[in-house]
């Protein structure tokens, strides 16, 4: 029943490999997949991977540094397969025990691991054992509560049900009425009476109420006239006078356009709107996290103390862990010992903005890697945990693979097409804006643009972009290209078709040579099934070589939310069996947040994509690339 079982080192070493009978296909693939997309990107914190049909369970035993695989179809339900991949690795374990205490990479190379006798006898225990439950036998009619009932009991009479309910209501009645009496005893309501449960008033009674009412409006008016009197000269509204602001609305007037799409005083436009923006040739810089010499100081000053205070048994720690330095040995890892740490760094993690289930998976995944493994000598629990963690956060961040925009359009304009890149985010996150910073930056390494304004709900989506068209056509001077404009916006108004107007775009920028097509589409919550169909056709139709998220790095437990479900759209609307999912994602308003910059976890530990460009600024040179290193550092900040 099991299609393979691997043994391997974490360094990538086989030893020792059982295959199924009837199997023919390699379990390479599936064992690579977990690597991949598990093991390697932290992801352990639970033990079951699912790749095409074979559902897998792997156990990693820290203390030797091994990985133990099982693989079986997923369309079965194998309830012994976590047992026994436990018996397999302490079997394992004591039989080898010597030879994998060995130190140096070709240690499993130099032994030969003979286990398929143990393997054989524990498959056939586990599977004897799951087979003994006896099947649960039907219970006889005698056995059963139906037998013990008379044949007058289960006779439905038609007014049965009718007359219960009657005596009921007439018991209820009655205890009622008891109580009425017994009130009526102690109290006297005069010029009363109860009828069916309603309570009739007496002529005086309704006339009293009414007064009452009456008088209550009149007091109520009087009192909102004396708090609020009429101005005796009401002030008319001061129009405000705004500087450099003019008086004539004619420089407001876009109406006269060139048949290029621009209006017809670009000239005088382009000097008003032309800035100083720094150069942003080449790759683009990292977003760099300031740490004072200070603060690494005092962190280096810890580290010293906490090791000081080890030596001497004491019990008395700093910094944000400090309550728990007293936790020191040099003995193996127990879930007892990092539990108390892993819930304080998680609580940490939430408070930078990690999504809170994120945040749990994060810590459970650092509990596995380390569970079982043998401390150094005045090595800390705590900052053992923690250079774990780190070290997860980094690998996390670190993508997969490396989105090189500049290289990939290079290989699209050798082959005479566009490169096509299509943002997609919810509402207000700064798509737009972050599309000029992208365009700034290609047009400064010598690529020429065509913006297709895709975005035909939000009003002023199209004018939004038109002043940064005019604005990105200002700062290079033009004899650069020829007199060519660098930037160009296509559009073709509101109200049409976003997947129509981006093929004709795209097709537009075939003839005319464009380097790049950014496509800007309309923002969207991803609650929102009609206009989360209307992305997923734009997507399949035009096929964009680059589809990137736009999110903002302000929210929390939304980015998981966001992430989700905007690629379980494009999947449920796509018609392929491969469908095109989220390819990267842009972080705007990073530098809104300080330290607290978890959403950078959270959305890279949800989609495994990277984070291609980071949004830092107002100006169209406030871009940068992601620095790990960098973001891990502000993450662990007390």
């Amino acid at each position: 029943m099991l299609d393979f079982f691997a043994i391997f080192s974490k360094g990538g070493i086989m030893l020792w490999c059982f295959q199924g009978a009837g199997v023919s296909e390699s379990f390479a693939g599936p064992v690579n997949a977990l690597i991949r997309s598990v093991i390697l990107q932290e992801r352990t914190g639970n033990s079951s991977f699912t790749h095409n049909a074979l559902s897998l369970k792997y156990k990693l035993d820290n203390e030797f540094e091994l990985v133990f695989v099982v693989g079986f179809q997923k369309i079965l339900t194998l309830t012994y397969v976590d047992k026994f991949i436990d018996d397999v690795q302490l079997q394992f374990r004591d039989r080898y025990k010597n030879e994998l205490e060995q130190k140096g990479a070709l240690k499993f190379l130099n032994n030969r691991f003979e286990f398929e006798n143990d393997f054989n006898r524990l498959l056939r225990v586990a599977e004897s054992k799951s087979n003994a439950r006896p099947p649960k036998t039907m219970r006889s009619f005698n056995e059963s509560e139906k037998s013990q009932k008379t044949v007058k009991s289960m006779i439905e009479t038609k007014g049965g049900d009718k007359g219960k309910e009657q005596k009921n209501k007439q018991a209820k009645k009655a205890e009622a009425g008891a109580g009425e009496q017994a009130k009526s005893g102690s109290q006297s309501i005069p010029k009363k009476a109860v009828e069916n449960g309603s309570q009739i008033l007496s002529p005086e009674e309704i006339n009293e109420k009414i007064g009452k009412r009456m008088r209550k409006k009149v007091v109520g008016k009087s009192e909102k006239i004396s708090k609020s009197p009429k101005p005796l000269k009401p002030k008319k509204k001061v129009d405000r006078v705004w500087d450099n602001g003019g008086s004539s609305t004619e420089a407001l007037d876009y109406s006269d356009i060139n048949s290029n799409g621009s209006p017809s005083n670009q000239g005088q436009d382009n000097k008003a709107l032309a800035e100083p923006v720094h150069s942003m040739k080449g790759d683009l810089p990292d977003v760099d996290y300031e740490s004072s010499e200070e603060e690494d100081e005092e962190e280096e000053e810890e580290r010293l103390v906490a090791n000081d205070i080890s030596r001497k048994g004491g019990r008395k720690g700093f910094g944000m862990f400090g309550m728990l330095k007293g936790l020191v040995g040099c003995k193996t890892l127990t879930q007892q010992d990092m539990e108390p740490i892993l819930e304080k760094m998680k609580d940490h993690l939430i408070a930078k903005n990690v999504a809170a289930d994120i945040a749990s998976k994060l810590c459970d995944s650092v509990a596995k890697k380390l569970e079982g493994k043998v401390m150094g000598t005045f090595t800390t629990v705590t900052s053992t945990v923690k250079q774990a963690l780190q070290e997860s956060l980094v690998q996390i961040l670190q993508p997969k693979r490396r989105v090189d925009i500049l290289r990939d359009v290079l290989e699209a304009r050798g082959q005479r097409k566009p490169y096509v890149i299509t943002f997609c985010g919810v509402n207000g996150v700064g798509k737009s804006t972050n599309l000029a910073k992208i365009s700034y930056w290609l047009i400064e390494n010598g690529f020429t643009v065509l913006i297709a304004a895709c975005d035909t709900f939000r009003a002023g989506a199209v004018e939004q972009l038109r002043t940064h068209q005019r604005r990105l056509n200002s700062l290079p001077p033009p004899e650069q290209h020829g007199g060519r404009p660098v930037v160009q916006l296509f559009e073709k108004g509101y109200g049409k078709d976003a997947a129509g107007i981006a093929m004709e775009a795209i097709a537009y920028a075939r003839n005319q040579s464009f380097d790049v097509v950014l496509v800007d589409t309309a923002g969207r919550m991803q609650d929102n099934a009609p206009l989360m169909t209307a992305l997923a056709k734009l997507i399949a139709v035009n096929t964009p070589d680059l589809v990137l998220f736009v999110g903002e790095a302000l929210v929390g437990n939304e980015a998981v939310d966001q992430l989700v479900k905007f690629n379980q759209a494009l999947a449920d609307h796509s018609k392929s069996d491969n469908p095109r999912l989220i390819d990267g994602i842009v972080l705007t308003k990073f530098d809104t947040i300080d330290d607290k910059v978890g959403a950078a976890i959270s959305m890279t530990y949800i989609t495994g994509q990277p984070i291609v460009f980071v949004g830092t600024g107002q100006t169209y040179s406030d871009l940068r690339s992601l620095n790990a290193r960098a973001v891990v550092n502000a993450l662990m900040k007390a």
